[in-house]
């Protein structure tokens, strides 16, 4: 009989997206179903959500979860199954699943995700008939608390199960006044430091990784670097505390929606054996961002303009990399004062630099596929997905040696040149003078055709589907349910 995992996640996409989360919670089901596990995905009834799911049969229904009313609805998602929160009062609201249209955080934020983590603990302790799970997979701050109500206020007569808690940015952890913990329906004896109470408040994220039974994160280097005082967060001397709950398991990447041969989004299609396509694609993100057209190399960047994502010193080096030949071609949004930077930076330069504020998601992969090289110079990066795309589609990341990025992209230092498996191109800082000397490094080697399709190929040839990733969560499942015996 198959595993059954309850997969609960504030985003999965094709419904709901803001970041990574989304694509990994998306993705977790089908990788899992290959390893014999069925993934059942839990996430909030947001208004695109129930718009999506239609008309949907309810199969539970709360009359207070955390004084409000609840109804759990059934749907699929990719064919696989999928439960919803349908709690109007929490929900649905415009804007997106954390914040109003203005951008502006939700006052209650704390109330909505542990009404939600509250309702994930009935569900896997049993409260919906006929719907039983053997484990809890909870993700990030909005989830955190989805153990510690398994653990300290499980339902009442309900089945005990493990659970694992996947950390996918430690500079988010829900942290909240003292005065919200009467409100959350805990005991008492939760609130001290092996429980919820964390610097003299709540912290959603910490009570997950004190009270799960595991611990990921979502590559190999960042197990490592929240074991530090510079990526820990505040959290570092938990982790090391649990450091033997800890697991790095590399993100994947969906191979179906991410493959250049058969994506409907480029103007040319093509694989690593006809990279010559690729020229086409380059034409049309030229035309789309107003980039005059040449043979140079073409830098692209799909990031939010933040401060961890070094965007700021990014706009520093700009006209370094129009100076040596390069043009760039930007999307993205976030820091008001960033983007406007960029956007002087194209007025300075107009033809050579292109800016286009927001998020698409079609033409994220039409910069993968017309990009030459993508810049990716993270302050830090728990595993990065976009760098994964770079590779899948030929366009070489240029990135900064940290967490995930660190684990997938390897440099084109001169043995690795030689020995022939060179992806792409690390620096060590993130700082002016560093992604200057990366940008430069990439524009010289842009300059030597051979070489520059050699990265291209050993991107494209590498394996960065889910097949491995899913056969750790699997393993890590089974090691759990061992222990439980």
């Amino acid at each position: 009989m198959a595993m059954k995992v309850l997969s609960v996640a504030s985003e999965a996409v094709p419904l709901v997206k803001t970041g990574g989360l989304a694509d990994v919670a998306g993705a977790l089901p089908a990788a899992l179903a290959a390893q014999g596990v069925e993934v059942t995905t839990f996430i909030p009834g947001y208004p695109a959500v129930l718009k999506a799911l239609g008309k949907a049969k309810a199969v539970h229904s709360w009359d207070a979860l955390l004084g409000e009313k609840a109804r759990l609805l059934v749907g699929k998602i990719g064919g696989y199954p999928l439960l919803v929160l349908d709690a109007p009062a929490l929900f649905a609201r415009p804007g997106g699943p954390y914040s109003d249209a203005a951008g502006r955080d939700w006052d209650d934020n704390w109330r909505r995700f542990a009404a939600f983590a509250r309702a994930a603990a009935d569900i896997a302790g049993g409260a919906v008939k006929g719907r039983s799970f053997d484990l809890v997979h909870a993700h990030d701050w909005q989830t955190g608390l989805v153990p510690a109500y398994l653990r300290l206020a499980p339902l009442k007569g309900g089945q005990a199960v493990p659970s694992v808690i996947t950390i996918h940015n430690m500079a988010f952890q829900g942290y909240y006044p003292a005065e919200i913990f009467p409100q959350l329906g805990l005991p008492p004896e939760a609130w001290t430091v092996d429980g919820v109470e964390s610097y003299g408040g709540v912290g959603f994220l910490k009570a997950g990784m004190q009270l799960a039974d595991a611990i990921t994160t979502v590559s190999p280097t960042y197990a490592g670097e929240i074991r530090s005082v510079e990526f820990g967060m505040g959290l570092e001397g938990l982790v090391l505390a649990r450091s033997n709950r800890v697991h790095g398991i590399l993100n994947g990447i969906d191979t179906a929606e991410w493959n250049p041969a058969h994506d409907p989004h480029l103007a040319a299609r093509y694989t690593a054996g006809k990279l010559a396509a690729r020229a086409t694609n380059k034409r049309a993100v030229e035309q789309e961002f107003g980039l005059d057209r040449d043979d140079g190399p073409l830098f692209v960047v799909v990031s939010r303009l933040t401060w961890q994502k070094g965007m700021d010193v990014l706009e520093t080096v700009l006209d370094h990399l129009v100076g040596i030949g390069g043009r760039l071609a930007l999307l993205g949004s976030g820091d008001a004062e960033i983007a406007d930077a960029f956007l002087a930076a194209a007025a300075r330069h107009p033809g050579r630099i292109g800016v286009k504020l927001g998020y698409d998601e079609g033409l994220s992969h039409r910069l993968q596929g017309g990009g030459d090289a993508i810049l990716i110079p993270s302050r830090f990066e728990p595993c990065g997905l976009t760098q994964l795309y770079g590779l899948a589609y030929g366009c070489v990341p240029v990135v900064s040696r940290t967490g995930g990025l660190a684990d997938t992209v390897i440099d084109a230092n001169p043995a690795a040149l030689a020995a022939g498996v060179a992806t792409g191109i690390q620096m060590n800082a993130v700082s002016h003078g560093a992604l200057a000397m990366a940008v430069s490094r990439a524009v010289a080697l842009y300059a030597q055709p051979a070489a520059w399709k050699r990265l291209q190929k050993n991107g494209m040839r590498a394996d960065f589907s889910w097949g491995a990733s899913g056969a750790a969560y699997a393993g890590l499942y089974r090691q759990l349910l061992e222990e439980q015996g």
